[in-house]
């Protein structure tokens, strides 16, 4: 660009000169203006026509796989955003069909997760709660993908999947919780331009990160575009961060992780008690998360040895964690302490994102844990069976790299959030999401749990969405889902089965005025 410009500033002072030889240097100045036509990113896509066997019915559709170009507020390409999107033939009336917008989360994330185990309409086929077997990996038309109910359109933030920076941006000039609701939005809204999809039912749904993104993309379009959503989907949730991550000083986490933790122990036959009432088990388990335990929290330095003694005790009988363990950590337990403490004398290590998982200990003397059995489970079989499917079935991506995740995004990432009421400390898009329901009277939410999540935990999500701060009313549009599965829910079959009935509902309820 800036070897452009001097060579513009050049003509123009050539042009002014006395006995100026402007004519003879025509020529290099239309070479330069179809060199800088030519390096002007352009999108690109593959078109193909499938058929989705879903039971009794069949399904028609189209599938795009391609890169958009998303310009900022001047239409200057900022962007060259990878995404893949179905599309249902025989739908009729566009203003009608609805069509959703979804994503992974990470940060850096591509939308592999969602895309091959629970929307698009192929289904990577694993052996839920064990590790996928090596390659080949099998991937089956996928009854549970909402596409006869919605069109699709999963996207991958800028550093994954094939999306970058183009023009005079840089990958990381989007790696933060601003710049990237704004990509992001920026690309929803140029979809809905092209494809003529302004009058559609829409829907945003997004997972883990995702949650972060998708209320604060919902509030930026309400805001930027005039886009009023008819639903946000949130699956395992991570709106409001400091819920989340126990940090020196933030003891907020330790009380809304114990009920996940209870799950776990449970699932895990690791409690010193039987209990065969799961559900009855998880209500005393919030009781006193909430109540004894939330109190022995608070107190701080300031609780007595005796009184610290009582609660390791009672959490020991939750958590099957030795209550000396328990006491030595003044009852601050991580989730990866959890992991790698829980099944220590079996040599286990239990999973983050899925606790139904578990593999072995390496450092059985190391404080927390040090992978996650349940992502090192599935990643290759996903990985594998979703770049074989992007190019032999949607003849998209050769001679590019496409990265399912990006792990050097997440240490780049920019923790910082202007809402409505100003900068964040701790970032929580929550309020974003609350202020798009109190000025949308029409738009619902559905939150998706899963018992054995314990990186986003379903206690912890209870605690973010009861602390939006808006009236009854408006709460009422918020319905909260469960399943006995992890983070990811739709790699456990049964819960698959019922993420589809419910995502189905919701849209039924939702779409038509």
């Amino acid at each position: 660009m800036r070897m452009l410009l001097a060579l513009t500033a050049l003509m123009a002072a050539l042009m002014t000169a006395p006995g100026s030889v402007a004519a003879a240097e025509a020529p290099a100045d239309k070479s330069a203006d179809a060199k800088a036509a030519k390096s002007e990113p352009k999108p690109e896509q593959s078109v193909t026509q499938h058929t989705l066997r879903m039971g009794a019915q069949s399904v028609d559709y189209t599938a795009t796989a391609g890169t958009a170009i998303v310009r900022d507020k001047d239409d200057k390409p900022i962007a060259s955003i990878g995404y893949v999107a179905y599309t249902r033939r025989d739908a009729k009336d566009l203003t009608r069909r609805p069509v959703m917008f979804a994503f992974n989360g990470g940060p850096g994330s591509s939308s592999i997760w969602l895309h091959m185990g629970f929307l698009g309409p192929k289904r990577v086929v694993t052996p839920d709660p064990k590790p996928a077997a090596p390659a080949p990996f099998q991937f089956v038309d996928n009854a549970y993908t909402p596409l006869d109910k919605t069109d699709i359109v999963l996207i991958d933030p800028v550093g994954t999947g094939l999306s970058k920076a183009v023009g005079d941006k840089k990958d990381d000039d989007f790696w933060g919780v601003d710049a990237d609701i704004d990509c992001v939005g920026r690309f929803i809204a140029q979809y809905l331009d092209d494809n003529h999809r302004w009058g559609s039912p829409k829907y945003l749904l997004g997972e883990s990160y995702g949650t972060t993104r998708a209320a604060g993309v919902a509030r930026y379009l309400q805001q930027q575009r005039n886009v009023a959503f008819n639903g946000v989907i949130l699956v395992s949730v991570a709106t409001d961060i400091g819920a989340l991550f126990a940090t020196p000083g933030n003891d907020r986490p330790y009380p809304l992780y114990l009920p996940a933790f209870a799950a776990t122990a449970w699932y895990l036959k690791a409690l010193p008690a039987e209990h065969a009432d799961f559900g009855r088990f998880l209500d005393e388990a919030r009781a006193f998360a909430r109540g004894p335990f939330a109190a022995a929290i608070d107190k701080g330095d300031a609780l007595g040895e005796a009184e610290r003694r009582a609660v390791a005790e009672k959490m020991h009988e939750f958590t099957g964690l030795p209550a000396d363990y328990l006491v030595a950590a003044r009852l601050r337990v991580t989730e990866s302490m959890f992991d790698q403490q829980l099944l220590k004398p079996r040599g286990q290590t239990v999973g983050r994102i899925d606790s139904r998982f578990v593999g072995l200990t390496y450092d059985p003397l190391a404080k927390e844990a040090e992978y996650d059995p349940q992502i090192n489970a599935i990643r290759f079989a996903y990985a594998g069976a979703f770049l074989d499917y992007y190019h032999r079935d949607l003849g998209f991506g050769a001679g590019k790299t496409y990265q399912p995740s990006n792990f050097a995004i997440g240490g780049k990432w920019r923790w910082e959030h202007r809402a409505d009421d100003g900068g964040q400390a701790v970032v929580n898009t929550g309020v974003d999401l609350a202020r798009a329901l109190v000025e949308d009277p029409h738009l619902k939410v559905l939150v998706l749990n899963g018992y054995f999540d314990l990186a986003t935990p379903f206690s912890a999500t209870e605690y973010m969405m009861d602390h939006l701060g808006v009236g009854a009313d408006v709460h009422a549009r918020i319905k909260m889902k469960y399943y006995e599965a992890g983070h990811m829910m739709y790699i456990h079959p049964p819960s698959l089965e019922r993420l589809k009935a419910d995502v189905d509902a919701f849209i039924g309820e939702t779409a038509s005025p």
